[in-house]
């Protein structure tokens, strides 16, 4: 077993043996968070792909200030960011604010006796948010940043990111209420 000290100096030093032990460690772990950020499984490969490349390139300013696995999530969630604002200018997409407002009822919460949905679903619920949605909430929810810390990230307002994320909780519990509605009639 080789220990991640032995794995660091091996990537900074190109050799490929070092590079792939890197990658069999976390690659289940990095490709489940480019999922959660990305909409659809070949984005998710390309951020991936770009994140390790980036992992790959910088393994030699790894100061050991925290952990090899905290390092590497930072470096792939703004990736993902990074990929997100490039697809943003690419499309040329107007601020989430000012797009109509999606009708969603928030007037029942949901049985807690009903059955759970799978971690799966939940995913593919989750890459379905539009993508300013599905970034603050991923930040937010998922990574633990404030909304001040999103705002910088993301180049938006405070407001903005707690907006998209009341909206995107909204959603996701919409979706959710309407999978299991789904389930029952099966």
């Amino acid at each position: 077993m080789v220990n991640d000290a032995e794995i660091i100096k091996g990537c900074a030093k190109g050799n490929r043996a070092a590079q792939d032990q890197l990658y069999k460690t976390f690659a289940s772990l990095i490709f489940g968070i480019c999922l959660r950020y990305c909409g659809d499984y070949d984005e998710a490969k390309d951020v991936m792909q770009e994140g390790f490349i980036k992992v790959f390139t910088n393994i030699s300013k790894f100061r050991n200030e925290g952990s090899l696995e905290g390092w590497i999530k930072r470096i792939i969630v703004n990736t993902a960011l990074d990929h997100f604002k490039k697809k943003q200018k690419l499309y040329n997409h107007t601020n989430i604010d000012d797009i109509n407002e999606l009708l969603i009822e928030n007037n029942e919460d949901i049985d807690p006796q009903e059955e759970i949905i799978s971690e799966q679903e939940l995913l593919l619920m989750i890459q379905s948010l539009p993508d300013g949605y599905r970034m603050v909430f991923n930040l937010y929810a998922i990574e633990d940043y404030s909304h001040k810390q999103i705002a910088e990230m993301l180049k938006i307002s405070e407001s903005t990111s707690k907006t998209q994320l009341f909206k995107a909780r909204n959603l996701l519990q919409k979706k959710i209420q309407i999978f299991q509605s789904n389930k029952v009639l099966v």
